[in-house]
């Protein structure tokens, strides 16, 4: 049967078979890269976080994503800082994670990033000031009330999602990673959208897309 299948192969014309061994090398590619996606979301056993440092900064912690990305990192050991522009909120949320675990530390730091960012990155900084922050996540983000052609976007929302979505996250992971270099040791997790991977250039959230990307 092997012989078989060698004499036709060999019957075939040279262009043929070049197509068929590209064929065959970018599904071997696809499957690798399948395969390892696999491995990475469910198979890879978990890291232990509390070797990156013993605190973790959080931005935007009191809803939605932050929210849970806050409980579970004080479930994995880690003492936070949280970062929101709601005091109310964020007393809300530490004292909930207090309540499930006692034994996290936490620092809450007002700031609203779509004011004055340089202010607020200085209460960060201050605030994380001989922390060992070993994890940042980069989640704070803001997107549009509802959903509106680009010629539609006014000024403010325009402003807003550039500074929080792209120059807040810029800015707070500049006065975060000294520390993580100087200590060599560190995670940063920024927050995207599927609204920038599955959907490109999201109809009608353009913007809102593009600062995700």
């Amino acid at each position: 049967m092997e012989s078989c299948i060698y004499h036709q192969l060999k019957s075939q014309p040279v262009w043929l078979l070049l197509l068929l061994s590209l064929g065959f090398l970018k599904v071997l590619c696809f499957s690798v890269i399948f395969l390892k996606w696999v491995y990475v979301n469910f198979l890879r056993p978990a890291k232990n976080l509390k070797k990156y440092g013993s605190w973790a900064l959080v931005t935007g912690p009191t809803d939605g994503i932050g929210k849970g990305f806050a409980f579970e990192l004080a479930r994995k050991g880690l003492n936070l800082v949280l970062v929101g522009r709601n005091p109310d909120k964020l007393k809300d949320v530490s004292e909930s994670i207090n309540a499930k675990y006692g034994q996290t530390q936490i620092k809450t730091v007002v700031v609203d990033f779509s004011g004055d960012l340089d202010e607020g990155v200085k209460k960060i900084k201050e605030t994380i000031e001989g922390l060992d922050i070993g994890v940042l996540i980069n989640n704070v983000g803001v997107s549009y009330p509802y959903a509106r052609f680009f010629h539609e976007v006014d000024d403010k929302l325009l402003a807003d999602l550039i500074k929080v979505n792209v120059e807040g996250t810029t800015k707070v992971t500049q006065a975060v990673l000294p520390g993580m270099i100087q200590r060599k040791r560190g995670a940063i997790v920024n927050i995207g959208s599927g609204a920038a991977i599955v959907i490109p250039a999201d109809p009608l959230y353009a913007v809102y897309a593009a600062t995700k990307a």
